[in-house]
This record gives C-alpha cells, sequence and structure tokens, in this order.
C-alpha cells in the first residue's frame, strides 16, 4: 500500500466514523473538513496548542517539585565529586612498573667526550644530547668540559 493509498483508506475510514455518530442518538454535529482546517493555521500553533494538551493531561506527581533557588554567588564553588558518581566511573588501571633494570653507568676517563661516550657505549655519537640530558646535574651547564672519574647513567 502506497503513501497516496493510505492517506485515501484513512480519509474514508475518518467519514465513516463520522457518519456512525452522526447516526446514534444525542451525537453531536460532526466537525466539517473546513473547520478543522481553520482551526490551525500554522504548524507552529498547532506544536503549541499539542504541548498544552499534553502537559494538562500529564499526571501532577510524575514532575518534580521545583525546589527555590538560592541567590545566586557571584563565584560558585565548584560542586565536589560525590561517592556514588565516583563509583559508576571506569577507573583506569595504573601501569605496572617495569623490573627494576640495573643501570648502565660510565666512568668517563681522560681524552673522552660525550660523543666518543655515546658511539662508543651507545652505538651512535649523535646520542651525545640523550646522554647530557640525563646527567646534566653531573655534568655542569657546559657539556664540552667532562672530567675523568665522573659517572654518567647512560640511557636504556
Amino acid at each position: 500500500m502506497g503513501l497516496f493509498d493510505f492517506l485515501k483508506h484513512d480519509k474514508h475510514k475518518q467519514a465513516e466514523q463520522t457518519e456512525q455518530q452522526a447516526a446514534a442518538p444525542g451525537g453531536a454535529a460532526p466537525p466539517t473538513p473546513s473547520d478543522t482546517g481553520s482551526k490551525y493555521t500554522d504548524a507552529a500553533a498547532a506544536t503549541k496548542a499539542a504541548a498544552e494538551r499534553m502537559a494538562a493531561a500529564a499526571p501532577k506527581a510524575a514532575m518534580p517539585p521545583k525546589a527555590p533557588m538560592p541567590p545566586a554567588a557571584a563565584h560558585p564553588a565548584p560542586a565536589a565529586p560525590s561517592g556514588h558518581a565516583a563509583a559508576h566511573k571506569a577507573v583506569p588501571v595504573p601501569p605496572k612498573p617495569a623490573p627494576a633494570a640495573k643501570k648502565r653507568t660510565y666512568t668517563v676517563k681522560p681524552g673522552d667526550s660525550l660523543s666518543a661516550i655515546a658511539r662508543r657505549e651507545l652505538g651512535n655519537e649523535a646520542r651525545w644530547r640523550e646522554l647530557y640530558a640525563l646527567n646534566r646535574g653531573v655534568i655542569g651547564a657546559n657539556p664540552d668540559l667532562i672530567h675523568p672519574g665522573q659517572v654518567l647513567t647512560l640511557p636504556g
């Protein structure tokens, strides 16, 4: 059944119902199509009327009572999370700490530089910046000035 057939069928059904109401004793006069068409001239009025009918038909106990609003503060304090709300949120599991790996260290020898140590111990002399960043507290502000005997921590 197509849309237009459905509408024709519905219109035919309404006509039969109005005939039955008119035939019933004491029945009110059925509304004519011109009366119902002029009742609502636009969709906004129809929507507003439907909302008013629904609000009137709604049970009063179902609607929560409106609580009086406290006077507005200049800057309201943020609400503290309740234990009930926090219990329903997923809590991420912290990652397990890696097994304590033995830190590799290197003792500076005479003639060493950070790039030479990085090349020998880390396999790439360009990693001297990483070596310096990890040992800045031992080396100091000048990465070119390292002293024999300093113990440097090697990155993993």
